[in-house]
């Protein structure tokens, strides 16, 4: 958010106030700017002094999570609902009714079924909306201050609203630290400057006297660089300084004076996400797909019944009025049974006792968990812990685990005591080191701690009872700001005897094993970036009067940085391959005329008006030279628990993980093998850095020639290949078992890969803000809640608390999900076929007559009172135990060509349907061919009976739940026979027949209904034996 208090480090700039420019800049950037009046992004102007020009449009500060809004619920619900075939046509078919030429019974018939659906979707609807509606309102009803001139108002005020406070006294302070988790995955602190003329400002009030402006570049979506310019107006002459990334801060920070030039919509975390969007599975899509072919059976049915009455009369009219008789081919109970079933579903997936915290966000597509054929996971923090532990130091001749860090801890206390440092508050000096003086192991242990515990942006800040005090405060709790890679360093080297007790913008504080204070100065700091990949610091040894620039970085570019060694790039790489993350530490001491002349150049470098940013490299790279190589260190991100047998059971179930990372590649690499994502005997490639289509030509040849291997490759090289050759390096990496990207930063990134893979096929998961727009553009995505915030999670469809959840998720609900669905659809499509059926075989019977075979209350009671709770207990059935499934993860495999919803699977019950619909219509004609008045009540006795029957008969595992719902439908039919026979009679049908309470009570009524019954229904129950017998199914077997 735009307007959120960020914290400033204790003790880190002198007495001023700093004037740091957040910027946070936007999404949606056409939609206000049309609002406001602009057609394109534009740069903004933020004025400090000029009450004149305060006043700016600005968007609202807030998320927003929702599809919908008050006033477009309504018609997006609608519309999400009638664009496709299948609600559309009941829409016609219900609006058919209004003409009296083509009615053919009551209007209720056919506008309650369909307002029933309609009812039960926006229900639905509207119940996601307000849940999520009511998370976004708790994120956005975090308060703030704001700074200004004006009193203290009574009560902070939420992020969405303006609130006008006094800088408190917190805001005197200078430089601070914030996380970009939310933007590109990293949890690392980063420092921020403040503008250098505001810094020397005696209060924070002062802030507000100055007449002055800040420029803010457009809105973009790049989260590493900015442009802008604060301009002081008030100065003689007027000052205007260049601000970059350094001076900028993000949303979701924590408290600190400045300017917010973009806020709400316009935030660049904002601009990375695309708009949430109604989703529709493809299961959805596939019962979309068979409506169609069912539409276009009516059609011909309807045609063939007019061409046998030879086109006679108004055969058009016929033709319309045979379309509205056989509408019962397409059920409308089909949509209402499966919105429901989704429901219970997501309902039974909440209350899963061994997947606590599951979040179902999406409840329209729980089919898809069942559908998934590759598995898109971030590392940091969804596949590891994101917490940071220090396993090595290697200092070239030897190397220090865990297990010997007493060793280092004694160096240190023997460096530390002894003659290289015997006075009070005085370090070792590093002259006893100079080149040609052989080091004793004990001092080079010491160089190595001491510069660890000094190369760093880590600072201490000490809190008591949740309050910010000095460091002086009783019983402080202290805490560290800054990288969780930094932090496991500095905490290492408290453990072994250099404690970081103090830190500001100008100086650093080490605490001996001996208790004594060992103080140091910085001069200059040169933090990490993404460009560089290293940072830097010279500090000045307050004892000693030394100057040392300490450096750290990754090997690939400190290989060119130290001077020459045999050991580095092997080392780095045996390191590497034990899945550490490694920084390369190294040192040069400064003589006072050699910094002196590099502060005067670098100085001079910061005050170019063109080139600055290349000027200022250029005169650190020249202090970076010939460095003195001090060790290496190896800190491990531990995977979360259980991440390996999950991994294996979604390879085992047929899944290809795609692992995304921002890694190096030999980090990437060791970690997919730590966690079983590629297998001990399995081959892998490593995709060569390509930079040009040749190279990405020859490089996939190469590859070509691989066979079941699995992929590594860099995030630069992917964008080539993707660029050149997208289709024949998507087809040649979806035929590989795990694939790994490396070096793949950002959310742009990540949703390039997921753009070329097979749709409706690609689940998503991450659980930071560099996830959420893969996981929105998915058609699945879900979020890991982890330490890099909720906003992956609260934009998933599906969200977990551990990512060990996932396989549950998937082989036990996703599995059973789409199974039941695909029996519970195919069945109330035969449900509804059955008496199409028997309707087409009486209107054939007489004289291929449009006259209805059951009217009113029968047909809508047919699909809801009497048969709707069996069908739909369709819903509780399962072929095997969850225990069985998660052990047995290959019966997902089945899941993945879709065979329970096919087209073969739809034609047996097509073909089903006819022969039962034939059959108790033939045999009630024949059967009762003397009481032929009451041929309506036998043959829909008998359809009912068939369908009770049918559904046992479709049920693998009974629950208590389908026996009541079969004994409940048989109860309430008879009693509506003996109660309300004059309702439902049938006295207004054709052939003047009802329900006779007499004649149904006698045996010859019951035994040729019996008979009727067993004709259609026995030759299945054979066929269903016999195929179990002779070809039983996959899962037969675990559940005998």
């Amino acid at each position: 958010m735009a307007l959120a208090a960020w914290r400033c480090g204790r003790g880190l700039g002198g007495v001023g106030v700093a004037l740091t420019v957040w910027v946070c800049l936007s999404h949606r950037c056409s939609e206000w700017l049309r609002c406001c009046g602009g057609g394109e992004p534009r740069p903004r102007t933020v004025w400090l002094g000029h009450p004149e020009k305060r006043d700016q449009r600005y968007p609202r500060n807030v998320i927003n999570n929702q599809k919908y809004n008050f006033f477009t619920f309504l018609p997006g619900v609608l519309f999400n609902q009638f664009k496709y075939f299948f609600n559309l046509y009941f829409l016609l078919l219900a609006c058919s009714q209004f003409v009296p030429e083509m009615r053919l019974g009551a209007l209720y018939t056919y506008w309650v079924p369909l307002g029933f659906v309609l009812a039960v979707t926006i229900i639905r609807e509207a119940v996601e909306e307000i849940r999520c509606y009511t998370r976004d309102k708790e994120v956005n009803a975090q308060v703030y201050s704001r700074l200004t001139a004006r009193g203290q108002p009574p009560a902070a005020q939420p992020w969405g609203r303006a609130a006008e406070w006094r800088a408190p006294p917190l805001l005197s302070t200078g430089s601070c630290f914030l996380r970009t988790d939310q933007l590109d995955g990293e949890t690392d602190w980063k420092l921020r400057l403040p503008v250098a003329c505001t810094q020397r400002l005696p209060t924070a009030a002062d802030l507000l006297q100055i007449r002055s402006y800040v420029y803010a570049e457009e809105p973009n979506i790049d989260i590493h660089n900015f442009v802008g310019t604060f301009t002081r107006e008030d100065s003689d002459p007027p000052i205007s300084e260049s601000l970059s990334i350094e001076n900028a801060l993000w949303a979701g920070t924590v408290t600190a004076s400045g300017t917010c030039p973009r806020r709400g919509i316009e935030l660049r975390s904002v601009m990375n996400t695309s708009n949430p969007r109604s989703k529709i599975g493809l299961f959805d899509l596939e019962v979309n797909c068979l409506t169609k072919i069912l539409f276009g059976a009516l059609v011909v049915v309807s045609l063939v019944m007019v061409a046998l009455q030879h086109f006679a009369g108004r055969w058009y009219l016929q033709i319309l009025r045979f379309l509205l008789l056989f509408s019962n081919i397409i059920p409308i109970s089909l949509r209402v049974n499966l919105d429901m079933g989704k429901i219970v579903y997501s309902w039974v997936i909440r209350r899963d006792s061994k997947i606590p915290g599951t979040v179902v966000r999406s409840s329209t597509i729980p089919e898809q968990l069942g559908r998934i054929s590759y598995l898109l996971t971030d590392k940091t923090g969804t596949l590891t812990q994101n917490e940071m532990v220090f396993k090595r130091l290697h200092l070239g001749t030897v190397a220090y685990g865990l297990d010997s860090m007493d060793e280092v801890q004694s160096h240190i206390f023997r460096c530390l005591t002894t003659g290289l440092g015997t006075n009070t508050g005085r370090t070792p000096r590093s002259d006893q080191c100079l080149p040609g003086v052989r080091r004793t192991m004990s001092s080079r242990v010491h160089e190595a701690v001491k510069a660890i515990a000094l190369c760093h942006n880590v600072t201490p800040v000490y809190e008591s009872n949740g309050v910010t005090d000095q460091a002086e405060a009783s019983s402080p709790s202290e805490s560290l700001f800054l990288p969780c890679k930094e932090v496991a360093l500095v905490q290492w080297t408290e453990s072994v005897g250099l404690t970081l007790v103090g830190r500001d913008q100008s100086s650093v504080q080490l605490r001996t094993p001996g208790d004594q204070i060992l103080n140091f100065t910085i001069l200059q700091l040169f933090p990490f970036t993404y460009e560089s990949k290293r940072m830097g610091i010279i500090v000045r040894d307050e004892s000693t009067g030394e100057i040392t620039f300490y450096m750290k970085g990754a090997d690939v570019v400190m290989a060119g940085i130290v001077q020459y060694n045999d050991w580095l790039e092997e080392e780095c790489g045996n390191m590497a391959r034990e899945g550490l993350r490694v920084l390369v530490v190294a040192k040069k001491s400064l003589a006072e005329e050699q910094y002196q002349d590099f502060e005067a150049r670098y100085v001079q470098a910061k005050l170019s008006v063109h080139d600055r940013s290349l000027k200022v490299a250029t005169v650190i790279e020249s202090l970076e030279m010939e460095m003195e190589l001090l060790c290496l260190t190896g800190v491990e991100d531990q995977l979360q628990a259980d991440v390996r047998p999950t991994l294996e059971t979604l390879r085992n179930a047929g899944i290809k993980v795609w692992m995304l990372t921002g890694d190096k590649l030999e980090t990437a690499t060791c970690t997919a093998k730590n966690a079983h994502l590629v297998t001990r005997n399995q081959d892998i490639h490593i995709f060569r850095l390509v930079t040009n289509r040749g190279e990405a030509h020859l490089e996939l040849n190469a590859f070509r020639r691989k066979h079941d291997c699995a992929l590594v490759i860099s995030g630069d090289s992917l964008e080539v290949c993707l660029k050149y050759y997208e289709y024949e390096f998507m087809e040649l990496a979806c035929q590989c078992p795990a694939v790994v990207c490396c070096r793949c930063r950002g959310p742009v990134s990540r949703l390039s890969v997921l753009a070329d893979l097979p749709v409706w096929s690609v689940r998503p998961a991450g659980d930071g803000g560099n996830d959420v727009s893969m996981i929105q553009e998915s058609d699945c995505g879900v979020g890991v809640e982890g330490k890099e915030g909720k906003q992956a999670s609260l934009a998933a469809d599906f969200s977990i608390t551990q990512f060990r959840h996932l396989g549950r998720l998937l082989m036990v609900h996703g599995r059973n999900s789409y199974k039941r669905s695909a029996a519970l659809s195919q069945f109330v499509i035969h449900r509804s076929l059955c008496i199409s059926a028997m309707q087409a075989v009486f209107s054939s019977v007489f004289y291929f007559a449009s006259v209805p075979l059951y009217q009113g209350f029968l047909i809508i009671g047919y699909s809801t009172i009497y048969t709707m709770f069996p069908v739909f207990s369709l819903v509780l059935d399962k072929d095997v135990k969850s225990e069985v499934a998660m052990l047995y993860p290959e019966l997902y495999k089945d899941l993945l060509k879709g065979r329970p919803l096919s087209y073969k699977t739809f034609l047996i019950w097509v073909l089903i349907s006819i022969y039962q619909g034939s059959t108790i219509m033939y045999g009630a004609l024949l059967l009762f061919e003397s009481e032929f008045v009451h041929i309506v009540a036998i043959s829909f006795t008998s359809l009912i009976l068939t369908e009770l029957l049918m559904v046992a008969l479709t049920i693998q595992s009974w629950h208590w739940l389908m026996t009541v719902a079969e004994l409940l439908s048989l109860a309430c039919y008879i009693a509506s026979l003996v109660f309300l026979h004059e309702f439902i009679g049938l006295g207004k049908q054709p052939m003047g027949g009802a329900f006779d309470v007499y004649f149904i009570a006698t045996l010859s009524f019951l035994w040729k209904v019996s008979v009727i019954t067993l004709v259609s229904c026995l030759p299945l129950y054979v066929l269903k034996y016999l195929r179990r017998r002779f070809s039983p199914p996959s899962y037969s077997k675990l559940t005998s």
